[in-house]
């Protein structure tokens, strides 16, 4: 029988508040174990928890964005069930007043584009972290995560195939990157991931029973981790076995699943409302203030250096969908109208100079005001891009806030396009070489490199090499 593979995600997505989503400790990831903590995120008796606005605003954000729907009214609520790491014995999260309610993710695969369809993104508390390999006798837990703020994404079973759920992710990751809510780092777990799988032969619509795969720390790994669950369910249904739901974890090592726990129905958690907190309410006013503040997202920055800066299809992708590019990009056209010319810089020998020395963009030694410097000596005819490669920009990096013009100067590398000057220099370079003159003026046109260099060198690299060829073709003629 001809099976259908029906994929539901829940993903994590880890926000870059400063403080946990309930109180003033630092969310910030690592730091030594327990340090992130306080009274609060311990829940001790008598602590009472205090919103965090700015997770608010993030929701808000990606929710504009993915075009949810954005609930007016919210209110959070106490998700109980016991975890070493919950400290307090009970999750605070969001139960029937989701903050963003339906919306999609569009998606290109192999198949084409689509858009797949969200049930609701809400907002909720992390737990702590319990590590088993630390000790020989003892697990241990790490409280520095608790309480750090998420929003989970659910999305509809929408998704029909280990390529569309790899897509969806991507998207997610650069979404969420793009507006600076979260980094999408999923090896260390600010953006987790999810699936629910399960078959049903073709044609029908009826879900089929489901399993649960969790631990998947990288796209790749929820690629192979769907893959084989699909491998595994078919080969069950083609023995005539039944799916039991269950909940299933990745081993990375080899490359397979495995079943953490069974259960044949959803847990009670014994939601009520957090008597803590007070339900809040979103106005149309602050609606508006966040949508304001979304900046141009990367498909629309795509349409922007295609068709107004004139950025080839390739380089406008690149830089679009990469958020430290973007910033670095636009803060240079701010400073330049060579757009073309910035680009080429930006993917050439900027990003080789970042990942030659594996640093981030942001610690590039050049400010785009001085990039733009560069651009313009060049374009102006002054340098080339040879010196400036070489010479002018290591100079400048050398030597701090120098600009474009004060290191080319103290390098002594303008070139010269004053024809007085260089006219002499031709004619010398030609009577020293008449046996090459004559070989020229019989077909031998590949000799013009020669006299060029020559020249060029003769000047001490300042001529003009455009300067150059000009005035030799009009004298060897």
């Amino acid at each position: 029988m001809q099976y259908e593979t029906v994929i539901g995600l829940e993903v994590h997505i880890q926000l870059l508040t400063e403080s946990k989503l309930f109180s003033g400790d630092s969310a910030a990831f690592g730091g030594e174990p327990n340090t992130h903590v306080s009274p609060i995120t311990l829940g001790h008796p008598g602590t009472l928890p205090r919103m965090n606005r700015k997770a608010i605003e993030y929701a808000v954000k990606l929710g504009l964005v993915l075009e949810c729907d954005i609930a007016r009214r919210n209110y959070f609520a106490r998700k109980h069930y016991f975890y070493p790491d919950l400290p307090k014995g009970y999750q605070v999260t969001q139960h029937t007043t989701p903050i963003c309610n339906k919306g999609r993710v569009w998606i290109k695969t192999s198949e084409g584009e689509r858009s797949v369809q969200l049930n609701r993104i809400h907002m909720e508390e992390d737990a702590g972290k319990s590590m088993h390999d630390q000790d020989a006798y003892n697990s241990l837990v790490d409280y520095n995560r608790a309480g750090v703020p998420l929003l989970e994404l659910v999305t509809e079973p929408d998704l029909h195939s280990a390529e569309e759920a790899a897509a969806f992710l991507t998207e997610l990751r650069k979404t969420v990157r793009h507006l600076e809510i979260c980094d999408g780092n999923m090896e260390e777990g600010s953006m987790r991931c999810d699936a629910n799988i399960s078959l049903r032969p073709k044609g029908e619509t009826q879900l089929g029973t489901k399993v649960e795969v969790k631990n998947m720390n990288s796209i790749r790994n929820v690629r192979k981790a769907i893959d084989f669950e699909v491998a595994r369910l078919t080969a069950l249904l083609n023995a005539g076995e039944t799916i039991i739901q269950e909940t299933r974890s990745f081993d990375a090592d080899k490359d397979s699943t495995f079943s953490i726990r069974k259960k044949e129905h959803a847990e009670d958690y014994r939601y009520f409302a957090e008597p803590d907190l007070t339900p809040f309410k979103i106005t149309e006013a602050y609606i508006q203030q966040v949508r304001e503040s979304v900046p141009l997202m990367p498909d629309q920055l795509f349409e922007h250096y295609t068709k107004e800066l004139g950025l080839s299809e390739y380089d406008a992708q690149v830089i679009s969908n990469d958020k430290e590019l973007v910033r670095y990009y636009e803060a240079l056209t701010r400073e330049t109208k060579s757009y073309k010319a910035g680009a080429n810089w930006l993917l050439g020998p900027v990003k080789s100079y970042c990942n030659d020395r594996q640093i981030p963009l942001d610690e590039y030694p050049l400010a785009p005001m001085q990039l733009a410097g560069v651009i313009e000596l060049i374009e102006e005819g002054k340098i080339n891009f040879s010196i400036a490669s070489s010479k002018v920009v290591p100079y400048m990096m050398d030597n701090g806030g120098i600009s474009a013009a004060e290191a080319a100067a103290k390098l002594n590398v303008v070139q010269d396009s004053d024809e007085g000057s260089i006219l002499p220099l031709i004619e010398e370079v030609l009577q020293s070489m008449p046996d090459k003159v004559a070989e020229y003026r019989k077909g031998k046109k590949g000799l013009v490199g020669l006299f060029v260099g020559e020249i060029i060198k003769r000047s001490k690299g300042k001529a003009d090499p455009k300067v150059v060829n000009q005035l030799l073709a009009e004298k060897l003629k």
